[in-house]
């Protein structure tokens, strides 16, 4: 830790406001700016609200300008913190709605003030008393002593005044009676209310010879709390007037006093169940907040419930109990804590009737007084806790009945609620809030991983650390068991560990403590073996879904039940956190819930799987030929709309391109999974389907990857249409990425296939394949020919689609050999052919392709009309790279025409959009913009 602080910035508000750059102390300016620096310190790695800046800076009556003069702070703030320190590390980053300042927290001595404390404890009285005096010794004085305003620094005074009671304790362990006599008088003069130093100050009298003074002291603050409060000295307080009335040896050995002197009573004895928070608790900023914020917003005449709810090994029970620590001088009547084992993998869930027995006994009602009957021990239980504050945790809840019986009845007590359901009935009927809890970040993740093994390893192997903590999915009871396996075997290194985990056949089998009983595929087991048969089927058929999310369209295929059935099942494993909706109809399986389905999937059979995965195969092949026909019709002859009638149906292109976007990454895995599981027909045409989308939103680089696999797939299975048209797909999208030099020898191998195939749609698409291939080289007159050859062909036939496509690309031949009229004469037909058609796409392309030859042709007027009716048609239908094109054709017409802003303006505009594409088309529209700038 001191070597942390040597160097870089750190930041003190115990005391004055405070900011050292390599131990030197900079200066801050203005109050304004220390108020602001202040605000961002304290709630430093949070988003603090420009709003709640602009109040605590001016309270009323802010400024007309008070965010322009907060914007002007931040500014003079960040430039200070870059020039103490340009290696940066602290940094206040713009994020909405305020600011934040991002910093390591052990900068700040608050930050390391409270580790100190917190690692104080269960320590050696010796060991104790030295971590206190050296938290303590970081006070410099008052909190933020020279700060404007009233900064909310109460946790912060009650820290120090808790490591004070604290150090004081272990003092007195170690026998220092009379030496702390002095600092005692002090401290109970300055804070008169404060019980515990009252207790302190009589023990030490007392053990220092001074018996009188010890019951005059207590005497003294009995009339004190009496007449300025009403109220008469604590339990423990009053226990421990007795025993020095009366000599008690237990006084004389040292120790606390003991309250089981008195005979136990409802109300007077105060549990204290909570069990040892864990050690090392990292990172539950934002959850502890908001804990907070329910705590103290709580109604004082009403029960406050929290249900913490989430995945197996999310945390739920250590951040309830360590807040219940934190938290725990605000609950005067005690801390209650229950496991109900409601997902224990080898206990029944535990009945009210029992916990209620144990929480009787913990409140001082003896056995012979428990009541036999249910409600009768329902109403004791209440009537005890009326009129008291308690904090009731109540651990593994299986079903919200489980807890209602538990509830104390008011009087402002808090109840947490940990289970991995969301019991969202108790939000009904009794105001529950929740809280989900989510896995940690990677810097959270890597931190928890350090402190457990007690090492900087995130100093040491950075790269591996952090691969380590996506392996474990950031789950924090994988973290902790990747952790112990590094503590328990220490020849071990991070990299070694990550080397095995990567393996997804063995990561389980790895984060398991056999021993222990520990290991997240068994925290898993249980929830599975407690789903339903039904919910059961499903959670498995989602691990089958080899994409990085499930949708209700593809249960029900692999189901073979109807969507509402699906979606609702999916809804059911989301609310048992075996699932995350991340968006409305989306499922997410974290990874390694992932994995554990897969192993459950082991059991089954491999036939089986493979007939639930064509299933899958069947249902993604016709939403996708349906989805594909909505973006440009199609002429390849293949029809498998039908295939799954239940498969999603998007009703515009637009629809049907947000589809395959979301559904990207999910059919890039399926190509792989079916060409693992050998299902190469329905591998290839899935490639052929996709490729419609692929054009029109120019993805080239994961095409490149699914394609090989398709025309693997079709020439494994020996199907040479399949061959013939993945070859097409392929040089449709290398002609869209301006990248088909070199294809002549895959051109002319599917124009062979389709002389072998004999039907004529196959010869003109081969024939345009041939001719762009040849185009492409050079060879523009051969090209010409074959175009010539393709047109005809079509004609023949009947073919619209195909002979629109090739007149447009013949007209790209005669274009480039200067043929500029009978180039647009045969562009002019290819976009009446689209029109007709209903050929939108190709339309509007046909369109920006015409107003191109007009410009050339000098015609700029009929141009400049076609580029704005391509760029209008295109922004309409979203069409982003026939848009960009149209803008571009446009720019260069109004910079032929002398309208120099005008035509940067859509220059500007179609750079950007071909940019967002990945279009090479770019570089093109980028020089001009050059040129239009240098001219």
């Amino acid at each position: 830790m001191a070597d942390r602080s040597r160097s870089g910035l750190e930041f003190g508000v115990l005391g004055p406001l405070q900011v050292l750059a390599d131990g030197r102390q900079l200066v801050i300016g203005r109050k304004g700016m220390r108020g602001l620096l202040a605000m961002l310190v304290l709630e430093a790695n949070r988003v603090v609200p420009i709003d709640e800046i602009v109040d605590c800076l001016w309270e009323d009556e802010p400024p007309a300008t008070a965010r322009t003069i907060v914007h002007g702070y931040v500014s003079r703030l960040r430039r200070m913190l870059e020039q103490a320190d340009p290696a940066g590390s602290a940094r206040i980053l713009t994020t909405p709605p305020g600011y934040q300042l991002a910093v390591d927290p052990w900068r700040l001595d608050f930050h390391r003030a409270r580790r100190l404390v917190a690692g104080a404890r269960g320590k050696p009285a010796p060991i104790r008393a030295q971590l206190l005096r050296e938290s303590l010794g970081l006070w410099r004085g008052p909190v933020l002593a020279d700060v404007p305003g009233e900064p909310i620094t109460t946790d912060l005074d009650e820290l120090r005044l808790a490591a004070l009671e604290e150090r004081i304790e272990a003092e007195l362990e170690l026998g220092r009676h009379l030496e702390l006599v002095g600092e005692l008088r002090q401290l109970v003069g300055e804070f008169p209310f404060r019980e515990r130093f009252v207790g302190q100050i009589m023990r030490a009298l007392y053990r220092s010879g001074q018996r009188a003074d010890a019951l005059e002291a207590y005497q003294r603050f009995h009339r004190r709390v009496v007449d300025e409060l009403g109220i008469d000295p604590g339990p423990e307080l009053r226990v421990l007037h007795e025993q020095v009335l009366r000599d008690d040896p237990a006084l004389r050995a040292g120790g606390l006093a003991e309250p089981a002197t008195l005979p136990p009573r409802p109300g007077v004895v105060v549990p204290a169940q909570l069990p040892a928070a864990a050690s090392g608790f990292i990172g539950r900023d934002e959850e502890l907040a908001w804990l907070d914020r329910l705590c103290d917003g709580r109604d004082t005449g009403a029960t406050t419930i929290a249900v913490v709810n989430g995945a197996p090994g999310i945390g739920k029970s250590e951040l309830a109990v360590t807040w219940g620590h934190r938290r725990a001088e605000q609950f005067p009547d005690g801390l209650l804590f229950a496991p109900l084992n409601g997902f224990a993998p080898d206990r029944e869930p535990v009945a009210p009737a029992e916990v209620l027995g144990r929480f009787l006994l913990a409140l001082g009602v003896p056995a012979d007084g428990v009541p036999r009957d249910l409600d009768d021990r329902v109403g004791l239980y209440r009537s005890v806790l009326a009129k008291r504050r308690v904090l009731v945790v109540l651990d593994d809840a299986w079903d919200p009945e489980q807890v209602r019986l538990l509830l104390p009845p008011g009087a402002g007590s808090v109840v947490l609620v940990t289970s991995r359901r969301r019991l969202e009935s108790l939000v009904v009927s009794n105001g529950a809030r929740m809280l989900t809890l989510d896995t940690l970040s990677e810097d959270e993740s890597v931190r928890l991983v350090d402190e457990v093994v007690g090492k900087p390893l995130s100093e040491q192997e950075p790269v591996a650390m952090r691969m380590l903590a996506e392996l474990c999915g950031n789950l924090p009871l994988a973290l902790r068991i990747a952790a112990a396996k590094l503590v328990f075997s220490p020849e071990w290194t991070v990299e070694s560990l990550v080397a095995q985990l990567s393996d997804d056949d063995v990561r389980l089998r790895a984060l398991d403590l056999a021993d222990t009983g520990v290991g997240v595929a068994r925290a898993l087991a249980v929830s599975y073996r407690n789903l339903p048969p039904e919910l059961a089927e499903t959670f498995r058929a989602a691990g089958l879904v080899p994409g990085r999310w499930v949708s209700p369209h593809a249960i029900a295929a692999l189901c073979r039940t109807d969507l509402g059935t699906a979606a609702a099942r999916l809804a059911d494993l989301a609310d048992a956190h075996l699932l995350v909706e991340q968006w409305r109809g989306g499922f997410v399986l974290h990874d390694l819930v992932r994995l554990y389905a897969r192993e459950v999937l082991g059991d089954q059979d491999a036939g089986r799987r493979t007939a639930a995965l064509r299933r899958l195969m069947d249902h993604y092949l016709a939403a996708c030929d349906h989805a594909r026909r909505l973006i440009r019709p199609s002429g390849d002859g293949l029809d498998l709309a039908s295939v799954d009638p239940t498969a999603p149906r998007p009703a515009t292109a637009a629809q049907a391109l947000s589809w395959y976007d979301k559904e990207w990454p999910n059919l890039i895995a399926l190509v792989h999974a079916g060409a693992e599981a050998g299902l190469h027909q329905q591998v290839w045409q899935l490639v052929r389907l996709v490729h419609t989308y692929c054009v029109a939103r120019v993805v080239s680089r994961d095409w490149h990857g699914i394609a090989e696999f398709g025309l693997a797939a079709a020439r494994v299975s020996g199907d040479r249409r399949g061959e013939m048209l993945v070859l097409n797909a392929m040089f449709k999208i290398n002609w869209r990425a301006g990248a088909v030099r070199g294809t002549l020898p895959d051109a002319e191998r599917a124009h062979r296939i389709a002389k072998g195939i004999g039907e004529p749609r196959y010869l003109v698409m081969t024939l345009d394949q041939l001719a762009g291939a040849l185009f492409a080289e050079g060879r523009l007159e051969e090209a010409l020919t074959y175009y010539r050859e393709a047109v005809e062909l079509a004609r023949r036939d009947g073919d619209a689609l195909g002979e629109a496509t090739v007149l447009n690309n013949l007209a790209q031949v005669e274009q480039r050999l200067g043929q500029l009229e009978t180039a647009a004469q045969h562009q002019f037909q290819a976009m009446e052919v689209h029109h007709r058609n209903g050929d939108e796409r190709a339309y509007v392309l046909a369109v920006n392709n015409l107003a191109e030859m007009y410009t050339e042709l000098g015609l700029l007027a009929e141009a400049e009309e076609h580029a704005r009716q391509g760029v209008e048609l295109a922004r309409g239908g979203s069409m982003q790279f026939e848009e960009a094109f149209g803008r571009q054709v446009l720019g260069e017409v109004l910079a032929k025409r002398g309208e120099r802003v005008a035509a940067q303006a859509e220059l500007a505009e179609s750079l950007r959009l071909f940019e967002r594409l990945g279009s090479p088309r770019a570089m093109l529209v980028r020089t001009a913009l050059e040129g239009l700038a240098g001219a």
